[in-house]
């Protein structure tokens, strides 16, 4: 892990930028702490750019409550190399929304399951370079993001002890048996009113989970229409989990 830039944000938050061999990542750490900070992995759909102003929002409110939070691009996403087969599968997938019609499964297979394939062991790259700072210690809990990846990671990495996931992206069928092997306590966000996301597949998916402690969390409103309160519940059950 190389370290690119750094500055200080007004609330005494410290964002370092970085880089894992090719992967570009963000580190925010808390102010100040006695003892190194418990880690909060933040997870997002891909282009770190253009989610910045969300995804540093959701880190600063992170390491408010003295969390370290910390992001990496997605293969294919920014300026990272792109897919041929995953730009196909993306066109595909936008032609069948913007004309009603039903999403193939086969569709979201050739989109979501490279993507999980790829961007798991990165994740578990990062974290080992993210562990091995002093400042930074376990539990780890992982945040957001495409929760195709989420499950992955929940089933592979005894590392994350806690998850909060979006259900706001589409599932491979394939990997509802994967979710059935996640036993770490589970936290779902889930907009109902969102028009990209198929709701009952959602409800059928975090019914699937095999988690004893599992909770969800459904709204009213669209994709982007999560309530600013979700952030501070969302702290607290990370409070629960890694402190």
């Amino acid at each position: 892990m190389q370290f690119t830039s750094e500055q200080r944000l007004d609330d005494g938050v410290l964002e370092r930028e970085f880089t894992l061999g090719e992967i570009p990542g963000i580190l925010w750490t808390p102010k100040s702490a006695s003892a190194p900070a418990p880690l909060i992995l933040v997870g997002h759909p891909g282009g770190l750019h253009m989610m910045y102003p969300r995804l540093a929002a959701r880190a600063r409110h992170a390491a408010a409550e003295g969390f370290a939070a910390a992001t990496i691009e997605l293969p294919g996403s920014g300026d990272r190399p792109r897919s041929a087969a995953a730009e196909q599968a993306r066109a595909d997938l936008r032609r069948a929304l913007d004309a009603g019609e039903p999403v193939d499964d086969e569709i979201v297979d050739r989109l979501v399951l490279p993507l999980v394939e790829k961007a798991v062991p990165e994740w578990r790259a990062a974290l080992n370079a993210l562990l091995s700072l002093p400042e930074i210690d376990g539990p780890v809990g992982y945040s957001g993001g495409v929760i195709a990846i989420g499950i992955r990671l929940a089933v592979v990495e005894s590392r994350i002890s806690a998850a909060l996931l979006f259900a706001g992206s589409f599932v491979p069928r394939t990997m509802f048996e994967e979710a059935r092997q996640v036993t770490i306590p589970l936290q779902v966000l889930l907009q109902w009113d969102d028009e990209g996301n198929d709701r009952q597949l959602a409800l059928d998916l975090f019914d699937s989970f095999g988690s004893k402690e599992k909770t969800l969390h459904a709204n009213m409103g669209g994709h982007t229409g999560v309530p600013q309160f979700e952030g501070d519940d969302g702290n607290r059950f990370f409070a629960r989990r890694l402190q």
